[in-house]
């Protein structure tokens, strides 16, 4: 074997796996998720009512036959004695019907277009609804992760604080206090990983709950190894930057919005369907026939017979008494129009209620981002300077553990302050109906391997 080869197999056990990003995540999402996939075979189900409506405008044909044996005694008087007769008979009609004026089929066609309208929106929605609980639950993940990392950097950093306690005390510089300190908060320190492991198995079962079984070539678990957002990750800002064309948007082109106009055309053509039962019907119909009977019972010659017809007229049907149930009808349609028409506007008010919502939740988070960083930068100067004035003598124990407490606490809540902010960027698309896999591309950009 070539010495590259031996090498390369020497170096492979050190080699990191690549680390599943959030566009992995979705794209099997996308194929694993379950409740994803009842939306898509909800979709193709409601489409086929537009097939099954146009067949009402048009033509149908029916093929009718009969095959009959009949055995008869017949007597027709005394000049005639009695006859066993053995009759076999048989016929078939080919008929087409064509509808030429059937005013309820051309409306049941508008009301299958709309509410196959209606589905597509509503799996518009379920597409949002994936990307923000794939999202939700990879950037839940990364935080788990995060509260890991800040547990075993404070185990560290009391630790070191507790070595430094107890030399003093043994060389008389310090009391037995620090070390009591330091040692409790190393306890608490413990505890806290303990609890943010319990979070890390919890929400990784929620995002594989998503995803389904974890593919081998990721490692035992898809969640091992998740793309973390870069140390230069800067949160993106809304465009555009005006919270009144996000609600004007969203009242508009919200997926449930779409779907409540959808339906509301429907229900308006439900009520014309169920009208238009009063009116008269006219259909075109042409038939071709033959039947043959070898036999007659009605007559004292036995003859058998042939025929052979072709038919093709109009048929007027005027409807005159449905003993009310087609004004029932109609009453039911029209209470169901106005029933969808104030969803639409409920659609509406949610629609802008959520983008507000999450535009303000941008602002909030950009200006917290800013704010916690800041906070970073302070906690790493005051841990630095409690540290220095400890060993100088003037600062105890308990100032230098609470600004290492405050320092990783600082920590933790920008870290979730980024997700929390990319998050609400997800969700103002969303209550304006644009939210894509493309979105998820730009967040995937962000990421990296941990370091």
């Amino acid at each position: 074997m070539p010495w590259r080869a031996v090498l390369l197999l020497a170096l492979l056990p050190s080699l990191p796996l690549r680390a599943a990003d959030l566009l992995d995540i979705y794209r099997r999402a996308q194929d694993k998720d379950p409740t994803f996939e009842a939306a898509r075979h909800g979709l193709e189900a409601v489409r086929q009512r537009i097939p099954q409506a146009r067949a009402g405008l048009l033509p149908t044909i029916a093929l009718n036959g009969g095959n009959s044996q009949n055995r008869s005694d017949v007597d027709f008087g005394a000049s005639s004695p009695a006859q066993d007769r053995d009759i076999r008979s048989w016929n078939w009609t080919l008929q087409l019907t064509q509808p030429l004026l059937r005013l309820q089929n051309v409306h049941a066609y508008d009301e299958a277009e709309h509410l196959a309208e209606q589905a597509l929106a509503q799996f518009v929605q379920a597409e949002q609804e994936l990307i923000l609980r794939v999202a939700q639950a990879y950037f839940d993940v990364l935080a788990a992760e995060d509260g890991i990392a800040v547990a075993d950097a404070q185990i560290r950093a009391m630790s070191e604080q507790f070595a430094i306690a107890r030399r003093g005390f043994e060389n008389g510089t310090t009391t037995i206090t620090d070390t009591h300190e330091a040692k409790s908060r190393i306890d608490l320190a413990r505890a806290q990983r303990v609890e943010a492991q319990n979070e890390l198995e919890t929400r990784r079962a929620e995002l594989e709950k998503i995803v389904g079984d974890a593919p081998e070539s990721l490692g035992e678990s898809l969640t091992e190894s998740l793309a973390v957002l870069r140390p230069s990750f800067i949160a993106p800002t809304p465009r555009p930057d005006e919270a009144r064309e996000w609600i004007g948007q969203a009242r508009d082109k919200h997926p449930l919005v779409r779907a409540q106009r959808a339906a509301l055309a429907a229900a308006e053509a439900a009520v014309r369907k169920n009208r238009a039962e009063h009116l008269p019907t006219l259909d075109l119909v042409a038939s071709h026939g033959r039947s043959h009977t070898s036999g007659s019972l009605d007559t004292p010659v036995d003859y058998s017979t042939a025929s052979r017809s072709n038919v093709i007229g109009v048929q007027l049907t005027i409807p005159l008494f449905s003993g009310g149930a087609t004004q029932a009808r109609v009453a039911e349609a029209i209470a169901g129009r106005d029933r969808t028409r104030a969803d639409l506007e409920a659609a509406r008010r949610q629609a802008a209620t959520e983008a507000r919502q999450a535009f303000s939740g941008i602002a909030n988070g950009l200006s917290k981002i800013e704010a916690l960083a800041s906070a970073v930068e302070s906690g790493r100067s005051a841990v630095q300077g409690n540290q220095v004035g400890y060993r100088l003598g003037l600062r105890i124990n308990i100032d230098v553990l609470n600004a290492e407490q405050q320092l990783y606490a600082s920590q933790r809540d920008l870290t979730q302050a980024r997700y929390d902010t990319l998050m609400q960027g997800l969700k103002l698309k969303a209550a304006a109906g644009v939210l894509g896999e493309a979105d998820l591309e730009t967040i995937n950009r962000m990421l990296g391997p941990r370091p």
